[in-house]
């Protein structure tokens, strides 16, 4: 969820001025911290960087208008042993392996990624089939299949690239909509609703017409 975090803060330096423009970037090395004896992390993960290009515009902030219409960051600091990286200790401050409880995570995930993009929804008095596109956090196939039922969005409305890049992390969301607006299926005009969780835990959405 870290790029929808930095989105979340050059969003806010637009909004307030401070900036006309942004480069936001979701930059992650993954494999130096994997555990390559460890089956049921090693295989999930990838390398990856992707970014988003934001601008400042006139319009009045509605649902209509494109830019981002609303971010929505969270944190629970109390599930931090679920998923984090076991490095970094005293003077080493080495790396580390990623350390994931997996059933664990997927049970959060589910309740907290449902909560944040009911949460987008409503601030935006919206409905989940308002949704043009869900790009989300590229982690697990039966989270982002649970979500896209949620919002009663058809299979072909959620973008997926998880097959093709793994999980990248903070990567993950700009890659996956780079290959969806090349290929031609996200277009101007489209409203995106983007969802991710992280460890931490962290978990955020961001909803904004492309």
């Amino acid at each position: 969820s870290g790029f929808l975090y930095a989105l979340s803060v050059g969003d806010n330096f637009i909004k307030q001025g401070q900036c006309k423009a942004g480069l936001v970037i979701g930059a992650e090395i993954i494999t130096k911290l994997l555990d390559w004896t460890d089956r049921s992390t090693c295989v999930l993960f990838g390398d990856g960087a992707g970014a988003f290009v934001i601008r400042a515009q006139e319009g009045k902030g509605e649902v209509s208008d494109s830019g981002i219409l609303s971010t929505h960051l969270h944190s629970d600091g109390t599930k931090k042993d679920m998923l984090y990286a076991n490095g970094g200790i005293g003077t080493t401050q080495t790396p580390g392996k990623l350390v994931m409880s997996g059933q664990d995570v997927f049970r959060h995930a589910v309740v907290n990624l449902a909560s944040v993009v009911e949460e987008a929804l409503a601030y935006n008095n919206l409905k989940g089939e308002d949704i043009d596109w869900l790009v989300p956090h590229q982690a697990n196939l039966r989270i982002i299949e649970a979500m896209g039922k949620k919002l009663k969005l058809s299979p072909e409305q959620v973008v997926v690239t998880i097959d093709k890049h793994a999980n990248t992390s903070s990567a993950s969301i700009p890659l996956a909509f780079d290959v969806a607006v090349k290929d031609g299926r996200i277009k101007r005009g489209d409203l995106v609703l983007c969802e991710a969780m992280g460890g931490g835990f962290t978990w955020a959405s961001s909803l904004f017409r492309y």
